[in-house]
């Protein structure tokens, strides 16, 4: 079990700097929401065509026939298709419609969760992220650990299906871990967005260090509602503690649109992430 000694000392224990390894630094991707394409197939193309590496795609929260809109085996394969052709990576998906039903306290959440291993699996996008928002968040013990008690009757078929359910929420970095633990499954890992913990008030780069690239499954980068860099998030600061943590998977851009042109927002925002990438392998 984690202790507050051992998160408070975390700060002292940070990882040697070093260059990104061989093959070990992150990919860059970017949120089909905020391309304004929420679970739409052109979000894929338009990933591609602005220098993504991938794009993490949302499962829908509008029900088809009593099912999530992409539980359906014709549309995923026209996801995977152009993905292929676009040599673009969906990077993980989003079970958006826990904004609706919310896991902390709706038996349908447990449904979609279901559902949305197999989509996810299909997909081969390796996370499914699980939103705690709004109405949905988490703020109370009794409710960490009734969705602690969930994902461990849920987590072994995330398991056998090789996909990781990401924790993204407004609670600590200590919390989080109490949830995973509590879930008692490798597949419960923590979906890090460094914007709603500095919104939070939390010491991002002393929480990454302190949960390690083993411990995080996929990153948000963002600095709502201004353009990366030109906020309080220092991202040379992240970007190193990323490299130092020795994490590779993907850090999904879900940046705001300060000018209302999605595209030189995005391509703004991405080629300012991939200068600091090439500045902090240099150090």
């Amino acid at each position: 079990m984690i202790s507050r000694r051992g998160f408070l000392s975390a700060g002292a224990v940070a990882a040697v700097p070093c260059a990104f390894g061989a093959g070990r630094q992150p990919k860059i991707g970017v949120t089909d929401w905020n391309l304004r394409q929420a679970g739409k197939l052109e979000a894929v193309s338009l990933a591609r065509q602005l220098g993504f590496e991938g794009v993490e795609v949302s499962l829908g929260r509008n029900l088809l026939d009593g099912k999530l809109p992409l539980d359906n085996p014709d549309i995923q394969e026209r996801y995977i298709s152009e993905a292929k052709k676009n040599k673009v990576r969906l990077a993980g998906t989003c079970l958006d419609i826990l904004h609706v039903n919310y896991l902390k306290s709706d038996k349908l959440a447990l449904k979609w969760i279901t559902s949305g291993i197999p989509i996810t699996k299909k997909l081969d996008a390796k996370v499914m992220l699980l939103p705690f928002f709004g109405k949905g968040a988490l703020s109370t013990r009794q409710e960490m650990d009734y969705v602690g008690d969930a994902l461990r009757e849920l987590a072994p078929e995330a398991e056998k299906a090789g996909i990781k359910l990401g924790l993204e929420n407004t609670i600590s970095a200590e919390d989080n871990v109490r949830i995973m633990e509590r879930a008692g499954s490798k597949a419960v890992l923590v979906y890090y967005d460094v914007g709603n913990s500095t919104g939070q008030g939390f010491d991002i780069i002393r929480e990454m260090r302190w949960l390690g690239g083993r411990r995080i499954c996929q990153i948000h980068l963002k600095d709502n509602p201004h353009y990366l860099g030109e906020g309080k998030i220092d991202f040379e600061k992240v970007m190193g503690t990323i490299r130092d943590i020795d994490f590779s998977g993907f850090a999904n851009l879900e940046t705001s649109s300060p000018s209302k042109s999605i595209e030189a927002d995005m391509k703004r925002n991405l080629a300012f992430i991939r200068r600091v990438m090439a500045s902090v392998n240099r150090v």
